[in-house]
Order: structure tokens, then sequence, then C-alpha cells
């Protein structure tokens, strides 16, 4: 099948669809930091995703899209509190996070420092330069996408439309208050590791060959 790609900012349900593809039989992976995951995984979200997909969609010509929406009154203060306590990794120059997360992160948050993590309208403006972007380039290159907004009562029945599936299912919501680690705790023989036991591929090098 052609891969799926969730192009969707951290914060706007990306662990929410992942665990809902898995339930609907997709190899899934939330991030990825290793070719290898690049090729097993169906579905892959978040880092490097929301970042890359202009790249991704030179590698993989057939895949397809779902960009995640989220109301700016929920995203702002979600995305503030994450970015704020992942600062001193992102700006670590010694150690940190690994260099895919710095780049992604610094690149789709250009003009991101650590005194205006929580600055709303710096963040409103990434928000909508992201947005914009990413629909303007699927239309301009009659990429297939779709605009999924998890609150809506039928984003279940319109993610399995997209991905030609039928559910009865509704979808789940995860990593409510903050909490980023959801996806840690999910057992799944269909769930991917985005990393080889911790250990990740160069980030210069993590999609060659893919």
């Amino acid at each position: 099948m052609s891969k799926v790609f969730i192009v969707g900012l951290p914060r706007t349900g990306t662990t929410s669809v992942c665990v809902a593809c898995l339930s609907l039989g997709y190899k899934t992976a939330h991030t990825a930091y290793t070719r290898n995951t690049f090729r097993e995984a169906q579905v892959i979200a978040d880092t490097p995703i929301f970042n890359d997909y202009k790249q991704l969609s030179v590698l993989y010509p057939d895949a397809k899209y779902i960009y995640l929406d989220r109301e700016l009154s929920l995203w702002l203060p979600s995305i503030a509190q994450l970015l704020t306590r992942m600062s001193s990794n992102l700006f670590s120059e010694k150690g940190g996070f690994n260099d895919t997360i710095k780049r992604c992160y610094l690149e789709t948050f250009s003009g991101l420092t650590a005194d205006n993590t929580d600055d709303y309208a710096f963040l409103t403006q990434c928000y909508e330069a992201h947005k914009h972007t990413a629909l303007d380039f699927f239309k301009a290159q009659r990429l297939s996408h779709l605009v999924l907004n998890l609150t809506k009562p039928d984003a279940m029945q319109q993610l399995a439309a997209f991905l030609g599936v039928n559910s009865g299912a509704k979808m789940p919501f995860l990593n409510k208050k903050g909490k980023v680690t959801a996806w840690n705790a999910i057992r799944d023989p269909l769930k991917i590791a985005s990393t080889r036991q911790g250990k990740v591929d160069k980030d210069e090098l993590l999609l060659v060959n893919v």
C-alpha cells in the first residue's frame, strides 16, 4: 500500500490518530528516526514528517497525507507547554535531543528561542504558516490529502473513508492535559519502533535509500 504521512504539528492529535491507524490494521510509527522505520511503517506521524513532507513526496510519490487541524485556542497552551518543557534540550549544544528533532522543530518554528516558547502571537504565526504552506503544496502537487480535526464527531469515519476501510469505532483521545507519553504505553504488534533500541540514524542519512 501507499505510505500515509500525518503532517499535523505536535499537539494536534498525532498520538490519537496513530492509535486509530493501529486499530484499522496499519503498521504505524509515531515519529521516525531510522531508515528502517520508514521502510517498515505504513503510517508515520510527527517528527520528521511535519517538517520533511516535501522531501518525502519525492521519495514516495504515491503517498497520502493527513493534515491534522486543531483550534488555536486548544493548541496554543498545549504547544507552549511542550516547547517550554523541551527548551533546554532543543537549544543544548552538548547533547539534548537528537539532530533530527532539533532540525525539524527549529525549522518549522523558525525564530524559536528559549524566551518565546510561550509567545502565543509567535506560535500562531508558526501554525498558520505551516498550515498554509502544507495545504498549498498538497494542492499544487495534486497529492491525495485529508484535513482532519479530531474533535469532529465523524473524525474516525473521515479517516477510515480516506484510507479506504470501514470502521464503526470512535476516535481515541490520548495525551490529554499536556501528557506526551501515551504512545510509549501502547502494546500492539503493528506498532513500529521509531529507533533501534534508542539509537537513531544520522539526520543527514535518515532519508537516504529508504
